[in-house]
């Protein structure tokens, strides 16, 4: 049954979860909010949701990128170089972004008579985004359920596993993962210096899969 709504940023995760739960997806929803990689990953995005078929929506949110702070929303030279974790990301946490999309596409969900919103939280974003964590997701969907006459609800089944193991989820799937995009910094290449480059890196090769990203530049 086509009961869900899936948040798709274009991205290795987001990408995953709409191919492995597209039997279950009746729309998809990317919000553009102006962050440095929103261009680039929203290309993935339209492009995966055609491939599949699966209704898409592109949501402006200009108010985040005019109002938040965030190096996220900021240019490519705010983004931090080094490595994915909580030290070194914390100016990338976009303040609430995902309780404001998770509230958004609730009620796009509601309006659609959908029932579920998927979002591809993960194991990894724990220490870094607030609102990636397990209580985070519980409580917003339990906000969700409580405020909307079909009790919509949150389905995040990637919350407590590691990018690794979405990689083989992917792999298993006959997925690409050239045709993703995950670097912070938002070039035509992934830059190979950045938290989400190095993390999207050591992903793909602790799943065992040959990376076929092309970099700007070797990781060290």
């Amino acid at each position: 049954m086509k009961d869900a709504v899936i948040v798709v940023s274009g991205g290795m995760d987001s990408v995953t979860m709409l191919h492995e739960y597209r039997d279950e997806i009746g729309l998809a929803i990317t919000f553009d909010y102006g962050s440095t990689q929103n261009a680039r990953e929203r290309e993935y995005a339209v492009m995966h949701c055609k491939r599949l078929g699966i209704r898409h929506l592109v949501i402006p949110l200009e108010f985040m990128h005019k109002y938040f702070k965030s190096s996220l929303l900021g240019s490519a030279d705010d983004i931090p170089e080094g490595d994915y974790d909580d030290a070194n990301m914390k100016s990338t946490v976009v303040p609430f972004r995902n309780g404001i999309m998770l509230a958004i596409a609730c009620g796009i969900a509601e309006s659609n008579g959908l029932k579920r919103v998927m979002i591809a939280n993960h194991g990894g974003d724990h220490a870094i985004y607030p609102d990636c964590r397990p209580e985070f997701v519980d409580a917003m969907s339990a906000a969700m359920r409580n405020g909307t006459y079909e009790h919509v609800e949150v389905y995040a089944p990637y919350t407590n596993l590691t990018k690794a193991e979405i990689a083989r989820h992917g792999a298993a799937l006959g997925l690409d993962y050239s045709e993703t995009y995950s670097c912070y910094k938002g070039g035509e290449k992934h830059c190979g210096k950045c938290g989400t480059c190095r993390e999207r890196r050591q992903a793909l090769e602790e799943a065992g899969i040959s990376d076929p990203t092309e970099y700007e530049t070797t990781m060290q």
